[in-house]
Parts: C-alpha cells; structure tokens; sequence
C-alpha cells in the first residue's frame, strides 16, 4: 500500500527496483544451471538478458591483447558473438521443425544461459594461462574445458528434454552438442 503513494514521475524510488528486478531474476536463472534440475522456470520466465551478458563477457575475454588482431588468427569479438546467436538461433529453429513445443525465444534463453559453465571455463583457463606454457597447463584447461562443456550439455537438457517428442530427442540434442563443443573448442585453444 505504501508505494501506491509514492509518485511515478519521482527518480529515485521507480528506477532501481525494476533493475533489481530483473538483475534477481538473472541470479535466479544462473543458479538454475548451476545446479540443474528439470524445471520450467528458465522456460516461464524467459529473458535474453542473461545470455546477453554472457555472451559479451565470453567474446570479450576470447578477444586478443595484440594491437594488430587481424594477424593473430584468433576469434574477434562479433565472430564470437554472431557464433552463438546464429548457433542458439539454428538450434530453436530445429528443435521448432522437429515439433519441439517452445516458444523461439524460450529455447534461446535456455542456450544462453546454459552458456554460463563455458563462460566460467574460459575465465579459469585466463588464470591458468598466466602461469608458464606447458603440459600440465594444457591438460588443467582441457580438464576444465570438458567438465563445464558436459555441464553445459547436461543443464540444456533438463530444461529442453521435455519440449521434445519422445522420438526425436537425439535429433534435438545432437545440435546442441555441437554448438557447445564449438563454443568448447574455441575456449581451449585460445592463447593469449
């Protein structure tokens, strides 16, 4: 009752609490795929900010130090991004064509948030990558590589299995294998 009367044009009471809002609603979403569990909210309560965020962060630190990055043969940051909004985007147009019963923008959120485990992967191999070049290197990262690229495929799946008719499940997940591994790829074989 007592914001009822306070005033809508008034600055400071109207503007943080719909960005506390929505940044909440963003924590909610990240912890359900950081312990997933076949549930609708992600599918419910959709929203593209999320995997916005992830996305940026990911193609920001994929990008390369060098001043001249046209010749070190690394991802650029729209080559990232235009990556995985077209992979996410073929991949709710197949689960659509396969008879998949969620909505374009559903299935998008979902991808990108299960992004968050990659995104977290790339950000340990940065710290592991300051240490010296080698063997043991290589093989944390590829340890870390793999773990959170299965926990990707793995939180997909709770939140898109039951979208899909029984006998078209594997024809599903099979692009959302690749458009992880892809992610995955890019993530391990980045050198600074």
């Amino acid at each position: 009752m007592a914001e009822a009367a306070e005033s809508p044009g008034d600055p400071g009471t109207a503007t943080p609490r719909p960005l506390m809002r929505d940044l909440k609603a963003v924590g909610k979403k990240f912890m359900h795929v950081l312990y997933p569990r076949k549930s609708n909210t992600l599918l419910r309560d959709w929203d593209l900010w999320g995997p916005l965020i992830l996305c940026v962060t990911l193609a920001l630190m994929l990008q390369r130090g060098s001043v001249d990055s046209e010749k070190d043969g690394g991802p650029q940051f729209a080559e990232v991004f235009v990556i995985v909004w077209f992979g996410a985007v073929t991949i709710t147009l197949n689960s659509k064509l396969l008879g998949g019963n969620i909505s374009f923008f559903q299935s998008l959120c979902v991808l990108g948030y299960c992004i968050l485990p990659l995104t977290v992967a790339m950000l340990v191999c940065r710290l592991v990558l300051l240490a010296e070049q080698g063997p043991i290197n290589f093989m944390v990262r590829l340890f870390v590589v793999i773990l959170m690229f299965a926990w990707s495929i793995v939180a997909s799946t709770a939140f898109l299995a039951d979208s899909q008719p029984p006998n078209r499940k594997a024809l599903a997940v099979y692009p959302v294998f690749l458009f992880y591994f892809v992610i995955s790829w890019m993530i391990l074989t980045f050198t600074p």
